[in-house]
């Protein structure tokens, strides 16, 4: 097996910069031959340092339930063994049945939204955008049946305030959710800009965190049910993973990280947990990438 070099890695950062991506290959321990799946696609980072890693000999497997990163994958993957899957990545087997393929030997999963999501965003994932307040994954719409906007201009108060308390972690919640729902009794608000302005005039924050971070962060877990899926995706991949293979989460926030943590340790008494502690990003990944910041590896390998 080889590790990819610092200098091999920033040929990967032109568009998008894929988060602890040393860290990720190195601890997958990559063979030729190997049957692997990339079931985060996002920009394609990991999958093309995992192909660039085994020199093509391997089966690559990318999966992504957002049609714009089928659309990267069909531009920048021809001429490789790497097959692409439009799909939840939460439903493995349904996964391997439509690449043809069986037992799986390396799965990466890169929560989060990606790069690509945020910097040229249609769906209205970035606070810092003014596109349509829909946050789902796909264009298609989410498995939920609802999105930001149907969130935010017709729940109830308490059930907003639930939500951004919960999933952001936000300890002004209530008077956020307040603010919400008085700023759309005069109109409603259509897209990620209104709304950050309106979460901006509920509460000021000082640091570089901006006001709406953790609001939006909630919304598009409950939009898109995520921590319900991660809970899925990992006892559906490690049920197709083949003995001695490897899975590899990376984390962006605590509720995420904490169901990985306790998932892996409440496996059976053979379990092979490989990070007895995260591996987190250094300070020089963190200074290049700051969105890096908050991101956690944790792999574990079957028996």
């Amino acid at each position: 097996m080889s590790s990819l070099k610092n200098s091999e890695m920033l040929a990967y950062s032109n568009m998008h910069i894929p988060v602890l991506l040393h860290e990720s290959i190195t601890a997958l321990d990559l063979h030729e031959g190997e049957i692997i799946v990339d079931g985060t696609f996002g920009g394609g980072g990991h999958s093309k340092a995992i192909l660039e890693n085994l020199k093509n000999k391997c089966t690559l497997v990318c999966v992504d339930l957002d049609e714009e990163a089928k659309e990267r994958f069909e531009k920048s993957f021809a001429n490789t063994p790497a097959i692409f899957v439009q799909d939840n990545y939460k439903n493995a087997k349904q996964i391997l049945e439509k690449a043809s393929v069986e037992k799986v030997n390396k799965v990466l999963l890169d929560i989060g939204t990606s790069s690509f999501q945020l910097d040229h965003d249609t769906r209205g994932f970035s606070f810092l955008s003014d596109a349509p307040l829909k946050m789902t994954l796909s264009n298609a719409g989410s498995h939920t049946g609802f999105n930001a906007y149907d969130i935010v201009n017709e729940w109830s108060e308490s059930s907003i305030a639930d939500i951004i308390f919960y999933y952001g972690e936000e300890p002004f919640a209530r008077k956020i959710a307040k603010t919400i729902v008085s700023s759309r009794a005069i109109k409603p608000i259509v897209s990620s800009k209104d709304l950050a302005e309106v979460i901006a005039s509920s509460i000021k924050r000082k640091g570089r965190l901006h006001p709406a971070t953790k609001t939006f962060q909630a919304l598009r877990i409950a939009v898109n049910d995520e921590l319900v899926v991660l809970k899925e995706a990992l006892s559906a991949w490690w049920q197709e993973l083949a003995p001695k293979g490897r899975l590899a989460v990376i984390s962006f926030h605590s509720l995420e990280d904490r169901i990985v943590k306790q998932w892996m340790n409440n496996l059976t008494d053979d379990k092979r947990v490989i990070t007895k502690k995260p591996i987190i990003p250094t300070e020089k990944e963190i200074k290049e990438n700051p969105r890096s910041r908050s991101a956690k590896l944790r792999i574990i390998e079957k028996p």
